[in-house]
């Protein structure tokens, strides 16, 4: 395996799990600070198809700055 496909699998990676952690953290915590409603709300409240959703374009934004960065032309100059 070359270097350039070690790193864009550790783009992918680092922007699944940086991802995952910023849903989380905006369904559990967000939620119930902007609507106090909403306090006790857990992924499995949340839906899987909506975390889905938000998830992907998450995860998305973390690729787009660490291609840049890391410079793995995974997405077209």
């Amino acid at each position: 395996m070359s270097s350039m496909t070690v790193r864009r699998l550790v783009v992918w990676g680092i922007s699944a799990a940086l991802g995952f952690v910023l849903t989380y953290l905006i369904v559990t915590v967000g939620f119930p600070i902007v609507k106090p409603e909403a306090v006790g709300m857990t992924l499995e409240k949340f839906g899987f198809g909506y975390f889905i959703v938000t998830y992907t374009p998450i995860m998305l934004i973390f690729v787009t700055w660490l291609d840049a960065f890391l410079g793995t032309k995974i997405l077209p100059d």
